[in-house]
């Protein structure tokens, strides 16, 4: 992930969050079935994806915990 996604990210609210995570969520869902079944052209979406949801979940956190 790019500093200006990054800096983008920082700056939604925790609704805002919550979508993407769960968008990222579901798309990586689709992506290990659709592995399963057949092989991806690009294997590293995954990872990829799983590094994009911990990023999310880590700034849902830190936001979640300063409100409360």
């Amino acid at each position: 992930m790019k500093t200006k996604q990054w800096n983008e990210l920082k700056n939604l609210t925790l609704q805002e969050l919550t979508l993407q995570l769960d968008q990222k969520q579901l798309k990586l869902f689709r992506i290990k079935v659709q592995h399963k079944s057949a092989p991806l052209k690009n294997p590293l979406e995954i990872r990829e994806l799983r590094k994009d949801i911990a990023r999310l979940n880590t700034l849902y956190k830190q936001k979640f915990t300063k409100i409360v």
